[in-house]
């Protein structure tokens, strides 16, 4: 290494990408669709039951009006020349008082007022119209003062000695007791109505509450799960959530499985290829071989052996899971510390650890100590005094590793190729070149980023960018 490296060498893999974002709750679509049901409900039937209300009380009106008019008529009485004749007392006392809101009318054939009832004398009336014999009409109608009246005519042809004389009979009624009856109705119905809806509302959260506590408790079982609290799903669960728990434990008993087979693969594959390289270099140690052609041979068996010893440590890998169980990052780090001051204890490293001990990520633990101790070993290796390492949450949850020596950096031509495979900073230090590389699969396994640039204290800074691994 000549010179430090300037700027920043970012390896090609990408952080992981936060996902979508999670829609509404089950609780929340559940309680919002039912009390819009319930909020239809109630304004239908509100509406229902006014509508219902209205009518009766209206035909209950028309019924009472032409009772007053049959009333009028039984009590008149025309003489020959068809003069209306009355008691000295009409049938509803109410008739005789002004102002009283009833009020009767009597009308000829050609719509002429024959007889108004003492109540009309302070009234203002609406104009009204003969009818033909035998014909009845009820309806609402507005005086010019915009008073409105419930008005009840009949039609009829009184006859006498010799002749007969049509008439209309008229009973008018103020609508202010009918409409005063209806808000009195329509308060006590919203007010019985909203009480009904509240205790229907308090009733449809008990029975969510209840109904939505499988659904809770799986969700608090898969919280422990991803915080490596149980390795599986628990039970019993309802019969709808049971085949799902099943199969979830399934999976995870599977990938558990499948990991352990592909990590013993692995390991397997590389201790069986070790000894018969070994034995190979052996037997090139030997007088019988050309000096050239051990070289080329010795040259490929170190190539070989570099590629056994990088699976291996690819198999000692666990990879990114969100099932790992919270690591306190720090722990590690001391320990990888303790371990390389007595191996370099001749160089007498000052070595820092600036991480936080409340600082915890879901990382594996071997994956951090392989990973860790990778840059660990080489920057005590190639620095002078000092070596330090830090760590740190970017406000976006990306959890940030610095690792720090004051050694004579990077060289600026080799750039990431010392990420690769096989590739070492200098021929001279011993080593097979792939410790940077392993960091390099780790760090990608876990859709993060190494990168390489000039450190504070000198020499080189390598930093992981790891994305999605803080526990909260």
């Amino acid at each position: 290494m000549t010179a430090p490296a300037e700027g920043n060498t970012a390896d090609p893999a990408s952080p992981t990408s936060s996902g979508p974002r999670p829609s509404r709750s089950l609780a929340w679509r559940l309680a919002a669709s039912a009390a819009a049901m319930l909020a239809g409900f109630v304004v239908l039937t509100a509406f229902v039951l006014d509508r219902a209300f209205a009518d009766s009380a209206r035909a209950a009106r028309q019924d009472r009006l032409l009772a007053q008019v049959y009333l009028l008529m039984a009590a008149a009485e025309v003489d020959a020349q068809g003069r209306l004749q009355w008691p000295a007392t009409l049938p509803d006392p109410r008739l005789e008082q002004p102002g009283s809101g009833l009020y009767a009318t009597v009308l000829d054939g050609q719509g002429g007022v024959v007889w108004r009832s003492p109540s009309t004398l302070t009234a203002a009336l609406p104009v009204l119209d003969a009818l033909p014999a035998g014909q009845q009409r009820f309806e609402r109608l507005v005086a010019g003062g915009a008073q409105a009246f419930f008005v009840q005519r009949f039609g009829i042809r009184w006859a006498t000695t010799g002749t007969s004389h049509p008439f209309t009979f008229a009973v008018a009624e103020d609508l202010g007791p009918y409409e005063a009856q209806l808000q009195a109705w329509r308060r006590s119905l919203w007010g019985w109505l909203g009480g009904v809806a509240a205790a229907l509302l308090l009733a449809q959260a008990a029975v969510l509450h209840w109904g939505l506590r499988p659904l809770r408790r799986m969700a608090a079982e898969l919280r422990r799960l991803q915080a490596g609290e149980v390795p599986r799903l628990g039970g019993p669960h309802p019969r709808e959530l049971q085949a799902l728990a099943d199969n979830l434990n399934r999976v995870l008993d599977h990938e558990h499985r499948q990991q352990d087979r592909y990590r013993d693969a692995l390991g397997d594959l590389a201790h069986s290829l070790k000894t018969p390289l070994a034995l190979m270099r052996a037997e090139l140690r030997g007088d019988a071989v050309d000096g050239a052609l051990e070289a080329r041979l010795d040259e490929q068996i170190d190539r070989m052996d570099r590629a056994v010893a990088y699976h291996l440590q690819r198999a000692a890998s666990g990879g990114a899971t969100a099932l790992a169980p919270p690591l306190a990052l720090a722990d590690p780090v001391r320990r990888l510390l303790a371990a390389l001051r007595k191996v370099h204890a001749d160089k007498d490293v000052q070595a820092r650890c600036e991480i936080a001990p409340t600082l915890r990520v879901r990382l594996d633990e071997g994956d951090a100590t392989e990973a860790l101790g990778n840059l660990l070993d080489n920057a005590f290796k190639w620095c002078r005094a000092q070596v330090a390492i830090d760590a740190r949450v970017r406000p976006d949850g990306t959890l940030e590793i610095d690792v720090d020596d004051d050694g004579p950096g990077f060289d600026a031509t080799a750039g990431a190729s010392v990420l690769e495979r096989g590739v070492r900073a200098d021929e001279r230090v011993p080593g097979h070149g792939i410790g940077l590389a392993v960091v390099r699969d780790i760090v990608q396994a876990y859709g993060g980023q190494i990168t390489l640039a000039r450190s504070p204290l000198g020499g080189a800074r390598v930093r992981l960018s790891l994305p999605g691994l803080v526990s909260r």
